[in-house]
């Protein structure tokens, strides 16, 4: 499942359907299929444009992002649960450090919420996600990052060996069922929120959701944008490949709904 999923993801994105599409239309040309053609090159042009200079992709992560607003700060806190995607392990692999990429409010979060609920334990639940391994794992940087903020080693659980979110849920909840933990709170990116409660739930876990990193402001309306196109482009392919993790998890049978509350 992990590798096939990232096959498809590879091949759906937008960016390269567009792609895909711009070559059948120059082989329906070679070929004297002139119609289908322009058609083919037509949708290819409309979908470059939808991506790169439209707020579709805002729109799309902003509706993620307000399932699940932030509630009230509990007064005590067990556990929090660190959902990983937010290192740039190919990078770390080699340079060290903890470089930390467009998810990074996640850590940034949990190192907060240490202080905050200072008997809480912490999960780090995050290995290596890329399709051909050998980068180095997401909870070995951030063992890195949070022995430097000075969060007792003690409190922290780490999960080194989580491919993708499913992953994540399945791990951490033997670690939950080990330490006897529950009610924790779900920490990860609100674009993300959705497809992690989801499994969680579906798991039989109860969690609390904890957003963090907003990718939009909330207020976000369907126009054209001035903003940069690779952002605009970047904010629909993340979209999207939330709502095709979704609809897959729920077929294959590792989410009970859709789109949960």
């Amino acid at each position: 499942m992990f590798f096939f999923a990232k096959i498809f993801w590879i091949v759906s994105q937008p960016v390269t359907i567009s792609f895909f599409l711009l070559a059948l239309s120059v082989l329906l040309m070679l070929f004297s299929f002139r119609r289908l053609a322009i058609a083919a090159g037509l949708v290819s042009l409309a979908l470059v444009f939808v991506s790169f200079y439209t707020t579709a992709g805002a729109l799309i992560v902003q509706e993620l992002e307000d399932r699940f607003p932030r509630p009230a700060a509990p007064a005590d806190a067990a556990c929090v649960i660190v959902l990983g995607g937010g290192i740039a392990t190919k990078v770390d692999g080699v340079r060290g450090g903890y470089n930390l990429d467009d998810a990074a409010d996640r850590y940034i979060e949990a190192v907060r919420l240490a202080g905050v609920y200072p008997n809480a334990r912490i999960i780090m639940s995050g290995g290596d996600g890329s399709l051909t391994g050998g980068n180095v794992k997401e909870a070995v940087v951030i063992r890195r990052m949070f022995d430097d903020f000075h969060i007792d080693p003690a409190r922290v659980e780490y999960d080194a060996e989580s491919r993708d979110t499913y992953e994540n849920t399945i791990n951490t909840r033997a670690i939950l069922q080990r330490l006897n933990l529950d009610h924790c709170l779900l920490l990860t990116s609100g674009f993300h929120m959705p497809r992690a409660v989801a499994i969680f739930r579906n798991l039989g876990m109860n969690v609390t959701p904890w957003v963090a990193d907003y990718r939009t402001t909330g207020k976000q309306g369907l126009r054209l944008s001035a903003g940069h196109p690779i952002d605009n482009a970047d904010l629909l392919t993340t979209g999207l490949r939330e709502w095709i993790g979704i609809v897959a998890y729920y077929f294959a049978g590792r989410v009970s709904t859709l789109y949960p509350q």
